[in-house]
C-alpha cells in the first residue's frame, strides 16, 4: 500500500496545488501516478458543483459567478495543463517540421499564438458557462474526472513522440497495464453517472469528448509523431472545454424535446 500512497501524494503535488506531505520522487513511488491522477478531477468537480450550487446565492453577479467557474480548475491545478495547451498552440501554428515543433513545445517562452489561444479559450469558456444552468453542472463536474482518465489512458496507450520527459517516464514499464485498466474503469463510471443523471446531456457530453479524443490522437500522430506531456495537457484543457460546450448543447436539446 505504501507505493500507492506515495504515488497519490506525488500525483497531487505534481498536478495540483492541494497541499500534500512530502514524498521521495523515486521510480517506485511514481509508478501509480497515472492511476490516481483522475482523482484530482474529483476535487475540481466537487468545488465546481459547490460553487455552482451556492455561488449565485453568495453573489448577485452572474458574470462573476461564471468567471469563478472558469477559474476553479486553474486555481486547483496551478495551470499546469494550460501550459500544455499554450505550448501546443505555438507549436501547431509555427508550421515548422516535426523536430522544430517538438523544440517549441519545450520552449518556456510564450509566443503570439499562445497568447491568442489563451484569450480565445477563456472567452469561449466564459461564454459557455454564462449559458449553462444548474441542470448541466453535475455532468460538467464529472467531466473533470473523465478528461483526466482519458489523458491517463493516452499516456499508457498512445505512441510517445520522444523517449524523454514526464509523459515518457510514466508510460514506461509494466505499470501501463494498471493505468489502462484504472483509466477505463474511471471512464465507464463517469459515462454511467452522466447518462443516469441526464441521458441527453450526458450523451452530448460523451459524444463531444469522444470527438475531441479522436482529434487529439490524430493530431498528435500527424504533427508530432506521438504524444508528450504538453500534448496531454492540451487534450485535458480542450476536452474540458468541449465537455462544457456539449453540456450546453444537451441543455438546449432537452428544452426542445
Amino acid at each position: 500500500m505504501k507505493p500507492w500512497w506515495n504515488s497519490f501524494k506525488i500525483a497531487f503535488s505534481m498536478y495540483s496545488k492541494v497541499p500534500m506531505p512530502k514524498s521521495e520522487w523515486t521510480k517506485e513511488n511514481m509508478r501509480y501516478i497515472m492511476c490516481l491522477f483522475p482523482l484530482i478531477g474529483v476535487i475540481i468537480g466537487a468545488v465546481t458543483w459547490l460553487w455552482g450550487y451556492w455561488g449565485l446565492q453568495i453573489t448577485q453577479s452572474h458574470l462573476f459567478y461564471s468567471v469563478v467557474l472558469v477559474l476553479i480548475p486553474v486555481v486547483i491545478t496551478g495551470g499546469i495543463h494550460l501550459d500544455g495547451l499554450l505550448d501546443t498552440s505555438d507549436a501547431l501554428h509555427s508550421y515548422q517540421p516535426r523536430e522544430r515543433k517538438l523544440e517549441i513545445l519545450k520552449d518556456s517562452h510564450a509566443g503570439a499564438f499562445a497568447i491568442i489561444t489563451a484569450a480565445v479559450y477563456f472567452l469561449f469558456y466564459l461564454g459557455i458557462y454564462s449559458e449553462m444552468t444548474l441542470k448541466a453542472l453535475p455532468v460538467v463536474s464529472i467531466g473533470f474526472v473523465l478528461s483526466r482518465a482519458m489523458g491517463g489512458f493516452s499516456i499508457a496507450a498512445f505512441p510517445m513522440a520522444k523517449n524523454t520527459g514526464l509523459a515518457a517516464t510514466f508510460s514506461d514499464g509494466a505499470q501501463k497495464t494498471y493505468v489502462k485498466i484504472f483509466s477505463m474503469v474511471y471512464v465507464v463510471i463517469c459515462a454511467v453517472l452522466m447518462l443516469v443523471y441526464e441521458p441527453v446531456i450526458g450523451g452530448c457530453v460523451l459524444a463531444a469528448a469522444a470527438l475531441e479524443y479522436l482529434y487529439y490522437y490524430k493530431m498528435s500522430q500527424k504533427e508530432f509523431g506521438g504524444i508528450t506531456g504538453d500534448l496531454a495537457g492540451f487534450h485535458m484543457q480542450l476536452c474540458e472545454l468541449v465537455i462544457a460546450f456539449g453540456a450546453v448543447i444537451g441543455e438546449k436539446l432537452c428544452s426542445w424535446l
